[in-house]
């Protein structure tokens, strides 16, 4: 459907979010309430590149015109980078090696709507803020963890952007000094210890350091280089001596990672989400007692750790309600 546009048709507003990962894309029309109308599956993102990027999101909207014959109002899109919402341009994003993209104006014009842009893990924070399990809290954290391990913040009733949209990059916090080399230009962030990549990258490691250790990974992976954190996480549980370590390595780093962030701005709530976090068992439990025991006693004495509300869709929501609040003020709209 490149080169066209498309023209909503009557009947109740709809808004299209758009998820973009590092790895994958997604999405789903959205009604006015933050409720689900029809999504899709992932799919992976083979080709990074914003123009390859760029087809991937037409072609999802075609899925979507066959699906449900409503055309959105507008386009809300989430993606895991850093981004200037005025503008509708991708800032920086360290895993799909994007910098200075004005994404927002050239979906528009090939899609004839108007599109918002917003950090991902933002756009999940507002979502849960508004329509999820932090509905009515003011003071929240989220930490949302898949490719990289990204943040969103809710100070005093409201979700903290920053002087350039970039407040909340929870994963980028320094937990160990002159640590692990991360995809951004400092060393021993937590997102290189915690996100799927590093767990992935630190698994790799392991094996090839002690094979006879890691003889469960290689078979079931068949190399190094194709372990990822999903099969870390499973083999862990079937009682993997050397996947146990890892996974409670990785433990380790995020609790100390959610100490120092509950220490910080003392929230009543802390989310956890994404695909590594959401499913990983015993999670919220720990990371709550490592809170109780470990930050100072106003800050610990009531928080909560959860895990999010809408799950793997809150980006996808979170985008999709921003954009229709901004309609028809976003880029590329007159």
């Amino acid at each position: 459907m490149a080169g066209g546009t498309l023209r909503s048709r009557r009947g109740p507003s709809v808004t299209l979010g758009i998820d973009i990962g590092a790895t994958k894309i997604r999405a789903a029309l959205v009604d006015e309430a933050g409720r689900i109308v029809e999504g899709t599956r992932p799919e992976p993102l083979r080709d990074r590149t914003p123009s390859s990027v760029l087809r991937a999101v037409e072609d999802l909207v075609a899925t979507h015109l066959e699906l449900d014959r409503r055309a959105p109002a507008s386009v809300g899109v989430a993606i895991a980078a850093q981004v200037d919402r005025a503008q509708g341009t991708v800032l920086y994003a360290p895993n799909l090696k994007w910098n200075d993209v004005p994404f927002a104006s050239d979906l528009s014009r090939r899609l004839g709507l108007p599109v918002a842009l917003e950090n991902d893990v933002r756009a999940a924070a507002y979502a849960e803020w508004r329509v999820g399990a932090a509905r009515g809290v003011g003071q929240m954290v989220l930490f949302w963890g898949g490719t990289g391990l990204g943040g969103g913040l809710v100070a005093d009733g409201r979700l903290l952007e920053g002087a350039r949209g970039a407040a909340g990059e929870l994963g980028h916090l320094t937990v160990v000094t002159n640590g692990r080399q991360c995809h951004c230009p400092n060393r021993g962030c937590l997102e290189a210890y915690v996100g799927g990549w590093a767990i992935a990258e630190r698994a790799a490691e392991a094996v090839r350091a002690d094979p006879e250790a890691g003889r469960t990974l290689l078979a079931k992976a068949g190399a190094p280089t194709r372990i990822d954190a999903a099969l870390v996480f499973a083999v862990a549980a079937s009682g993997d001596p050397l996947a146990a370590r890892l996974v409670a390595e990785t433990e380790a780093h995020l609790a100390s990672g959610a100490v120092t962030v509950v220490n910080a701005l003392n929230p009543s709530l802390v989310l956890l989400g994404g695909p590594v976090l959401a499913h990983w068992r015993g999670l919220a439990r720990t990371l709550e007692q490592a809170i109780r025991t470990r930050c100072q006693p106003p800050a610990a004495e009531s928080v909560r750790v959860r895990l999010t509300g809408l799950g793997d869709w809150s980006p996808i929501v979170g985008a999709a309600l921003r954009a229709a609040e901004a309609v028809p003020a976003v880029p590329g709209s007159g």
